[in-house]
């Protein structure tokens, strides 16, 4: 008994080591699945790919336009640039042409102007004027040569009518200035400078300035006159100004000759010519 179970055993044993046929058939199936399923994912994945390539390439091609439509437009804003650069160096060409040219117009204005102030200077170097005299009623030329006269005679400084070459009040840009200056034209500079000389030397002498009594005036009397040279406008501003510099500064000397406007500190300092504003107003500035 004990060697036929034995047996038995053995053979049962050898039968299950030499046919597992569960385990074969198991195994072989999961294989053909797994083949499937691979080959679906390789499907996929090549869908995948040929799709996402193919985005890639309507991607590109529109950046490729886009690139191509960038390089026109960077084109055309070289050339705008260049022809801008070329537009600008014409432009300052001509610009520096345009200044160097307004500088030399106004060398040459500057020129003109001093001619037409030489010019206006000579043509008033006889005459004088009397300001801030009352005006008559009906005021007539005669009336004012006998002005004159009665001046001359008042200063001692005798003037014959031969001696006035023409007399007449300015006309006032406003017409509520009554008391516009009297211009007297005379023959020559000498009748011209021996009045303004008289005048001069009457102020100083007399404690009582010239004023209207001495023109032979009854009305209005003690109203003052001055007497001074028939300056141009540009004298006269110049005049105007050295006057404010002889007073800011203490000028001693401020006078004028023959239309020309002339400053001096004192009696040992040189004198000086003032010719232009820019000139007074430096010398109002300096210390």
């Amino acid at each position: 008994m004990d060697r036929s179970a034995s047996e038995s055993e053995l053979c049962t044993s050898r039968q299950g080591d030499k046919t597992p046929p569960s385990y074969v058939a198991t195994r072989f199936k999961r294989a053909r699945e797994d083949e499937n399923e691979m080959e679906i994912f390789k499907n996929e994945i090549k869908c995948m790919m040929t799709s996402l390539f193919a985005n890639q390439e309507k991607e590109l091609k529109k950046i490729t336009a886009s690139q191509k439509e960038i390089q026109q437009t960077n084109s055309n804003i070289e050339s705008s640039i260049a022809f801008l650069t070329s537009q600008n160096e014409e432009f300052k060409k001509k610009i520096e042409s345009l200044e160097s040219k307004a500088k030399e117009d106004r060398k040459y204005i500057c020129l003109l102007e001093d001619k037409i102030e030489d010019m206006q200077r000579d043509y008033r170097k006889t005459n004088f004027e009397i300001k801030n005299v009352p005006r008559q009623n009906r005021e007539s030329k005669e009336d004012l040569i006998e002005m004159v006269m009665c001046l001359g005679k008042s200063v001692d400084c005798a003037i014959q009518i031969s001696d006035i070459k023409d007399v007449y009040r300015v006309r006032g840009r406003n017409e509520n200035v009554q008391n516009t200056p009297i211009i007297i034209e005379t023959t020559s500079t000498l009748v011209k400078t021996n009045i303004l000389k008289m005048g001069k030397s009457f102020n100083i002498k007399h404690k009582s300035k010239l004023c209207a009594k001495h023109l032979g005036l009854r009305t209005a009397e003690d109203i003052p006159i001055f007497i001074s040279e028939h300056l141009t406008a540009k004298g006269s501003r110049l005049h105007f100004l050295a006057r404010d510099v002889a007073k800011t500064k203490s000028y001693k000397f401020c006078w004028t000759s023959y239309g020309k406007v002339y400053l001096r500190k004192d009696e040992n300092s040189p004198i000086i010519l003032v010719k232009n504003e820019t000139q007074a107003h430096h010398l109002l500035t300096q210390i």
